[in-house]
């Protein structure tokens, strides 16, 4: 099965519609959303094409294919828009004969078994590096990329993570799990 990872949109309607054409692009099966979806928060900038009602359409349009994790920017009044459930901390998937955990990363509900991977957003930073006998993956930010970073998103499909930028789908990390 092939997935798109995406987090930290944070209600632009311009970087979000660049992730559906991705999405739709790529051919993946699921896009995984680790939070951050609507709102800017309070600490960031507003992003470039800001519009929470043009994000949440563009979001459900993806509807049957989205697996959403809540960040902590991300709120129950969204649920007043959203057409898909935005509720839960962690998200466990089997995929390449691993536990694969995704979360927004803010808080961490459940600390990853030896030779699982854990798959989070939050810090606006891509990175994948070994931790305590896990695989810990950062896919990014959409929207408000921090530390010189591009925006960006992954695609894990059978044993391989590409870490890509958004803006052109051009690959620019990999890594076999």
């Amino acid at each position: 099965m092939k997935y798109m990872i995406a987090s930290d949109i944070h209600g632009s309607a311009l970087y979000c519609g660049l992730l559906k054409e991705h999405f739709l692009k790529e051919g993946a099966e699921k896009l995984i959303l680790l939070g951050d979806l609507l709102y800017h928060g309070a600490r960031n900038p507003l992003p470039e094409g800001y519009s929470t009602l043009e994000t949440a359409a563009i979001l459900n349009s993806l509807k049957e294919t989205v697996v959403c994790v809540k960040g902590n920017c991300d709120s129950e009044v969204d649920s007043l828009v959203l057409e898909f459930p935005v509720a839960a901390d962690l998200i466990l998937f089997p995929a390449a004969g691993r536990n694969i955990l995704f979360t927004h990363g803010h808080k961490t509900p459940a600390l990853p078994g030896k030779g699982d991977v854990l798959f989070c957003g939050h810090f606006h930073v891509p990175a994948c590096e070994e931790r305590e006998g896990y695989l810990y993956c950062n896919c990014g930010s959409v929207s408000i990329p921090k530390e010189n970073s591009p925006r960006s998103y992954c695609v894990l499909e059978g044993n391989t993570i590409l870490w890509k930028k958004l803006e052109t789908g051009e690959t620019f990390l990999s890594r076999q799990i």
